[in-house]
């Protein structure tokens, strides 16, 4: 079953996502990734229980992405899944994305211009 759940702790969102994000789900995805930025400084996209991801779902992961580029505030994919890592390896996305291993390492993003407000 699909969801997204958002908390916010420490000056950063994390958006949870579960299932799997395709056409079907990735608009309400692109819009929970676009309100999180413009509340939030920094944003981490959490992808440990999505079982799926098509191109759409990675464009809405890209969209925020460059969103955060442009504003200048931090974004960072989170705990990446094996199915989803395969797809970003796949796109070479893995060399564009900020990608930490779980939330306990969000932390050491801080030096990185990609998370720096």
């Amino acid at each position: 079953m699909n969801g997204i759940e958002q908390e916010t702790a420490d000056g950063c969102t994390l958006i949870r996502l579960r299932g799997e994000v395709d056409l079907s789900w990735s608009q309400q995805v692109r819009q929970a990734v676009l309100e999180a930025l413009s509340t939030s400084q920094r944003v981490g996209v959490v992808l440990s229980e999505v079982s799926y991801i098509d191109s759409s779902g990675i464009a809405a992961l890209v969209e925020g992405f460059q969103n955060a580029r442009s504003k200048g505030s931090g974004f960072a994919l989170v705990a990446v899944s094996d199915s989803v890592r395969a797809v970003l390896e796949l796109a070479r996305l893995d060399r564009v994305f900020p990608i930490v291993a779980d939330i306990e390492a969000i932390p050491d993003l801080s030096g990185t211009a990609a998370w720096k407000p």
